[in-house]
């Protein structure tokens, strides 16, 4: 246990390429975890805030769940040399791109193409573990692939392709349905 994200814990956080969030909803449904590792947005807010930019995807599953209870975990691996496990378990909330806030938060992000929130955590519960059971992996560079997809897609495709594919989580659960509709 670590008492806030500071010293080797927050230089361990920052080095790492990939991160991984879980979130689940409170009774039944699928519990889920999502990779995130596009350069340029995650961000350490202070010792218990940390925020990462959510790009457009084919899923809402994590802004789903944090409507409904708002329960977040976040977990890095060191996949290199000096195997190590942080995970910032906490309470998440959304700031969508047409929250009032929104400006601010994006501003903390090198990448926003395809930008529809920013999730922000309140970190209760740091802490490390090993990590002996890890695989050694290179990281051989970034994919562009997600940024650039949404980015020729355009405002207006971006708004289209939310309000058909994220609108509900898989379980039904009211997810990124802030798009104004026509």
């Amino acid at each position: 246990m670590h008492e806030s994200i500071d010293g080797r814990v927050r230089e361990f956080i920052e080095r790492q390429h990939v991160f991984f969030v879980a979130t689940a909803p409170l009774e039944g449904g699928h519990v889920n975890v999502s990779p995130k590792g596009i350069g340029g947005t995650f961000a350490i807010v202070d010792e218990h805030t940390v925020a990462y930019l959510d790009i457009t995807a084919s899923g809402a599953e994590t802004i789903a769940h944090l409507r409904e209870n708002g329960r977040i975990t976040l977990m890095f691996c060191s996949f290199e040399r000096s195997p190590n496990v942080v995970r910032l378990h906490g309470r998440g909330r959304v700031v969508t791109v047409y929250d009032d806030e929104y400006a601010a938060w994006a501003g903390r992000f090198t990448e926003t193409r395809g930008a529809r929130a920013v999730v922000v955590v309140d970190v209760e519960r740091v802490s490390d573990s090993c990590g002996y059971g890890l695989p050694l992996m290179v990281h051989a560079g970034e994919r562009h692939l997600l940024p650039e997809h949404m980015e020729r897609k355009g405002a207006e495709g971006l708004v289209e392709y939310r309000r058909a594919k994220n609108r509900q989580s898989i379980d039904g659960l009211p997810a990124f349905d802030h798009d104004p509709v026509p």
